[in-house]
């Protein structure tokens, strides 16, 4: 069954707060593999509303994001949407790993970089 999974980004982050987020990507999936390109929607301006009301139009059944108000929350399962809050880091990582299936809620994702300190 195909999905189609909405991240709320800020930056290469996932957003910290799903009411300010402006960036969204769009990406569907079937069994652990991308379908298609992802398509990125820049928003004017910040509206949890007008993020639901998408999320509804474009068939969403899972969402990414970082913080969201529980009535946002709780309109978005009875829609039969799947939530995944609280995640912190790169959004390119919560997107693999919500792909794969393998991300949880609050999960905090840590850069696959090195970054050592160089003094």
């Amino acid at each position: 069954m195909m999905q189609k999974m909405m991240v709320l980004i800020q930056g290469d982050f996932v957003a910290p707060r799903f009411d300010l987020a402006t960036e969204v990507l769009m990406v569907q999936f079937d069994k652990g593999n991308v379908i298609g390109e992802p398509k990125m929607i820049i928003m004017e301006r910040s509206s949890d509303e007008a993020l639901c009301q998408m999320a509804v139009e474009e068939n969403i059944t899972d969402i990414i994001c970082g913080g969201i108000e529980e009535v946002h929350y709780n309109f978005l399962v009875w829609k039969k949407v799947a939530v995944l809050d609280a995640v912190i880091g790169n959004w390119r990582k919560a997107v693999e790993k919500g792909v794969a299936g393998t991300l949880s809620q609050g999960e905090i994702l840590h850069s696959n970089k090195d970054e050592s300190l160089t003094l």
